[in-house]
């Protein structure tokens, strides 16, 4: 059996959600092949899938928004590489179906969330089951313009399928289709390197995660003095010139690559980040209190949001709050009004996935 993941190359939050799923799934199937077909970044890849074999197809299924920082979008780059996208899926198609083919094993496509993996299915006969907790359509419609073409095209696409797989925090996703709800997708907590445990066992100061996903966001270095009384955890920046900017902050401790941030959270006693799905899933798994920047252009954002506020422990800031360094860091979180419902949405999915895989006999 070989179940093959279409999957968003948009940011990291949809490659950190299937890596919960494919973690659950291989120790419930471990003869299983587990294919990822994403132009995600292989190290990131590998980081989160860990010790679970996952091999890799580079292929870009979808745009998703092109965005400038991972609180901004950029709606025309987008349009253009919708437009460019268009003219390179019926090749990309071809590719991945002939190479299916060599491997001479039943397939199950899941689709997270490109609309092209409804015609991948279909041209293999295979059976597709998506995952998401919203579809490009939901994401395009209110754009309104040439967006409204391409929110009709992917709904279309969106509706053809065996189960729709629906994450918390999601959108109308109206497609027709049998659904299942799942809990929170999270995987379990691993150990962090004991030189680095060390370190944070030392710090006699309040631990707050920074976490803005894949795309990051620029925060001036000198912000972090204006809360003298706190520590700062941050994924070690992209960019050599930030690098060297946060190292200098006494305050400031980077989190080398080899370490997700997920499994610092048990350190922390709050989180700093923009509304992303599968923060709020870490966060909520370790009832860790979240500072959350307001994000403009994004349907998703919304619903999180909601969800924040319904589940999570909280205070919501503005970018001009982000960007002024008054994080309320000293102030009480305000209550969830209820718990999640499930933790276990990672494993719900992955006995989803073992229901409908073709039959290997």
């Amino acid at each position: 059996m070989l179940i093959y993941v279409c999957l968003s190359s948009h940011g990291f939050g949809h490659a950190a959600r299937q890596a919960t799923v494919l973690s659950a799934l291989h120790r419930l199937q471990p003869s299983w092949r587990l294919v990822v077909s994403s132009l995600v970044s292989s190290d990131f890849l590998r980081l989160v899938c860990g010790s679970v074999p996952v091999e890799q197809r580079l292929v870009g299924w979808d745009v998703g928004m092109i965005q400038a920082d991972a609180l901004g979008v950029d709606q025309q780059r987008t349009l253009e590489a919708l437009k460019d996208l268009d003219f390179k899926l019926p090749q990309l198609l071809n590719q991945e179906i002939a190479w299916l083919a060599k491997q001479n094993t039943p397939v199950l496509v899941v689709g997270d969330i490109p609309p092209a993996a409804a015609v991948l299915a279909q041209r293999l006969e295979a059976p597709l089951v998506w995952m998401g907790n919203f579809g490009w359509d939901d994401i395009y419609e209110p754009l309104g313009g040439l967006f409204s073409e391409y929110a009709a095209s992917a709904k279309a696409l969106y509706q053809h399928g065996e189960l729709l797989l629906r994450c918390p925090f999601s959108l109308a996703m109206q497609w027709g289709l049998e659904e299942q709800q799942l809990g929170v997708t999270v995987s379990a907590v691993r150990e962090v390197p004991a030189e680095l445990r060390h370190h944070l066992e030392q710090l006699e100061k309040p631990l707050v995660l920074v976490g803005f996903g894949g795309l990051g966001v620029a925060i001036d270095p000198a912000l972090f003095r204006l809360w003298p009384h706190h520590h700062f955890l941050i994924p070690v920046p992209v960019a050599p010139q930030l690098r060297a900017n946060f190292a200098n902050e006494a305050n400031v401790t980077l989190i080398p690559h080899s370490v997700r941030p997920f499994d610092l959270m048990p350190f922390c006693e709050r989180l700093l980040g923009k509304p992303g799905y599968s923060t709020f899933c870490e966060a909520l798994s370790q009832d860790l209190g979240m500072h959350v920047v307001e994000r403009d252009g994004f349907a998703e954002a919304s619903v999180l949001m909601d969800g924040l506020r319904l589940y999570g422990q909280h205070r919501i800031l503005s970018r001009q709050a982000l960007n002024q360094g008054d994080w309320e860091l000293d102030k009480p979180l305000v209550e969830a009004i209820r718990p999640i419902a499930s933790k276990q949405g990672a494993e719900e999915a992955a006995q989803a996935l073992i229901r409908l895989a073709p039959s290997t006999v």
